[in-house]
């Protein structure tokens, strides 16, 4: 067991053929305090491990030709089988999958944890994916050379909505995505920089006020910049 394979209510393992990534990220900072204090865990499995051969081959040609690799079924099914799955996700991080939204990550945050599969190569095996039921999901409309980074992406996105892992409980609660909207402009000390003052309302103390303005901002924020997130939110109003 590695010191990041702490007993925790929220548990996540990968499996990559690149186990030396991590934590990476996911071991510094807030989400890194809270793996060292047990809040969640981390195991990492080695896809290689179950490689065949003396060279622990886990790729071979495409079917039908076509440049590349494509990652076996055997051997990918082989490594999810030697992993305790019990009631947690399986997902497969592949740019084909269903888009990764904050609604997906909070029912992932509330759940026991996950088991994310980071493939390479072309991908892998569809026989594996639909014999032992992955989620697919894509963290964006772009192609990485492998899972990951994505699959940190979408632990992190998690890991900080989990009770304690945050300093203010309701830190989320005004965040991007809540509600289909775009977070509200941010501002701090100097009082001016550059010329650029802070908005006067943020300084009258009226919390109505700021309340209002904020919500102004953050409704023309996600109209000029997310037409597909402002259109969620006109139809959650009728």
């Amino acid at each position: 067991m590695t010191k990041w394979e702490i007993m925790s209510a929220w548990s996540a393992t990968v499996l990559t053929l690149f186990p030396e990534m991590f934590p990476g990220p996911l071991g510094i900072s807030l989400c890194g305090k809270a793996l060292a204090n047990g809040l969640w865990s981390l195991e990492i499995k080695d896809i290689r491990d179950h490689g065949l051969g003396k060279h622990r081959t886990v790729d071979d040609t495409p079917a039908g030709g076509g440049p590349g690799m494509v990652m076996r079924a055997d051997v990918a099914c082989a490594a999810i089988d030697a992993v305790e799955r019990a009631a947690r996700p399986l997902i497969y991080l592949s740019p084909r999958g269903a888009p990764l939204t904050q609604t997906r990550v909070k029912a992932l945050s509330e759940g026991s944890g996950v088991i994310l599969f980071c493939g390479r190569f072309e991908g892998l095996d569809q026989r594996a994916i639909d014999a032992r039921g992955m989620e697919e999901i894509s963290v964006g409309d772009f192609v990485l050379a492998g899972g990951e980074i994505a699959a940190m992406a979408l632990m992190e996105a998690a890991v900080r909505l989990i009770p304690g892992v945050l300093g203010a409980a309701d830190s989320p609660s005004e965040e991007s995505f809540e509600g289909s909207l775009l977070e509200y402009p941010q501002f701090t000390r100097p009082q001016a920089f550059e010329d650029r003052p802070i908005p006067e309302v943020l300084n009258n103390g009226n919390h109505k006020e700021i309340a209002k303005w904020r919500r102004a901002e953050a409704e023309k924020l996600t109209a000029l910049r997310r037409p597909d997130l402002w259109a969620l939110f006109e139809k959650s109003k009728h």
